[in-house]
């Protein structure tokens, strides 16, 4: 395609506006320029003479800029309103613009008339005012455009649809105050996140995206090829692995917030390319671990909703409530009304499953059983903050034993408003043990199991120079702004994954 040259396929609008941008460099106006004039944002002008009276005028000149998001041509006065940037301040603030022939004269007038539509982006320098209906304005002595857009605004007084919204974002932003807030209060989560680890002493580090060996979690990993060495590698499933390494040599407390790809299902609460916090504490364990993830969690949403209650369908959470411990077990015992320990058969496990409408497959063993039968039965109906704990030992391969219950291991997820949010546990540092579990893992794997963790050769070698006891956490970020927002994940995901339409 030429430099210049436009698309065949073009609707009615985007014609006319491909039309002006080439009138305008004909006549030697730059639809692009490097720069224009811009003195305060529609926010500071807001600030500095929102006290102005209907109708008073003052002589403060001003220049501010943004895009035409409304704009009424009428003869010889002219008025747009303009809508800055949203920042970590505000939503995009908007101002009105007035272009008066008395002030501009009727070249600049009808230039544009002729010239702007909405969606382009303009400088316009005048005297700040407020209209007569009270609108605070700048009154133009002189206008520049600044972006011409080639293709026409959503319309802003309409619905978009999901579909629209995630697959134009930039349009949703540009439309809806409410996909700016989105934006503004994950970053608000994030740097809260950063800020309570920080002032609990945590290193903050990167580890590597491409891997040799996946591990970390169970999770079917993608795989792609690295020229350079000309070797297979995964893109990674978790940040586990290379984190604890950094505790073998001698790090304290780290963490990372880092994107994970997983090549499984995509619905409103997973997606194959998402973001986890995870954190490991030196002296720690799932109870010290379980406190700091409690913290993390209030002081997000102080910072994104400035309330810890969040009102929900199935009711109100109360993150400033109890945050119970509920035990794997005897929690599910009571659910079905019949004592479930960990050395209750598969068989009994398989009847409950077929009496409660739970899809299984009959060769899963008790333990896969048991996850699967809380999972349904128990985890959607925890409203409030809850650690279930007391796992069986196939939940976490890489959690301690439990202190007491040697059929158990120390770990606990994070459910809030039935769904699990987090996960953290007393990690396993014993090497042999943890090369008992990982061969495990990889006979799974051999055998045809794609979510099974592999042999990592060198993760057990950093373990037996030895680690300090230690808790470790992981937290979706991408489910806690599920949790503080109630939208699904492709809502609070800004770009997400989708498959191509066609």
């Amino acid at each position: 395609m030429e430099p210049n040259a436009v698309p065949s396929s073009l609707s009615e609008q985007e014609q006319v506006r491909h039309d002006k941008r080439a009138r305008l460099l004909a006549d030697g106006v730059a639809p692009y320029p490097i720069t224009v004039p811009r003195t305060h944002s529609a926010a500071q002008v807001h600030a500095g003479w929102g006290h102005l009276e209907a109708g008073e005028e003052t002589t403060d000149v001003v220049s501010v800029s943004g895009r035409v998001v409304f704009v009424r041509n009428t003869g010889k006065l002219c008025f747009a309103t303009v809508q800055d940037g949203f920042t970590q301040a505000d939503s995009g603030v908007r101002l009105q613009v007035m272009l008066s022939l008395a002030e501009v004269g009727e070249a600049s007038l009808e230039a544009w008339k002729s010239d702007v539509d909405l969606g382009d982006f303009v400088s316009v320098t005048g005297r700040v005012i407020s209209s007569r209906r009270g609108e605070l304005s700048v009154l133009a002595t002189s206008w520049v455009l600044a972006s011409k857009a080639l293709r026409p605004l959503p319309t802003l007084h309409k619905e978009l649809g999901e579909e629209t919204r995630v697959r134009q974002r930039y349009a949703d932003l540009v439309a809806r105050p409410e996909a700016r807030d989105m934006v503004r209060a994950r970053a608000a989560v994030t740097r809260s996140i950063r800020e309570t680890l920080h002032g609990d002493g945590y290193l903050e580090i990167e580890t590597p995206v491409l891997q040799l060996v996946h591990g970390g979690a169970a999770a079917r990993p993608f795989r792609t090829h690295l020229n350079a060495f000309d070797i297979d590698m995964t893109m990674r499933i978790a940040l586990e692995l290379f984190l604890k390494r950094a505790m073998v040599g001698g790090a304290d407390r780290v963490y990372e917030i880092g994107r994970i790809f997983r090549n499984e299902g995509i619905d409103s609460s997973h997606s194959a390319e998402f973001t986890m916090l995870e954190a490991y504490q030196a002296w720690g364990d799932q109870f010290s671990i379980a406190e700091m993830t409690r913290r993390l969690v209030q002081n997000a949403a102080d910072a994104a909703l400035g309330t810890r209650v969040i009102d929900t369908p199935a009711g109100q959470i109360d993150l400033d409530g109890e945050w119970e411990w509920k035990p794997v077990y005897p929690t599910l015992s009571a659910t079905v009304g019949e004592e479930i320990t960990p050395d209750t058969d598969a068989s009994v496990l398989r009847r409950l499953a077929e009496a409660h409408g739970v899809e299984h497959d009959p060769a899963w063993p008790a333990q896969k059983l048991v996850m699967e039968l809380f999972g349904e039965l128990v985890e959607p109906g925890l409203l409030q903050p809850t650690f279930v704990c007391d796992y069986p030992p196939i939940a976490q391969p890489l959690a301690r034993q439990h202190r007491s219950e040697p059929n158990l291991i120390e770990a606990w997820d994070l459910i809030i408003g039935g769904v699990e949010r987090g996960t953290g546990f007393s990690e396993l540092i014993d090497p042999v043990i943890q090369r008992e579990r990982l061969v495990a893992q990889s006979l799974k794997a051999a055998a045809g199991d794609l979510e099974a963790m592999q042999l990592d050769e060198d993760f057990l070698a950093a373990l037996e120079f030895g680690a300090p006891p230690m808790g470790g956490m992981g937290l979706g970020m991408d489910r806690l702004m599920m949790l503080l927002t109630g939208h699904g994940i492709r809502e609070t995901i800004l770009f997400p994954l989708l498959k191509p339409q066609g």
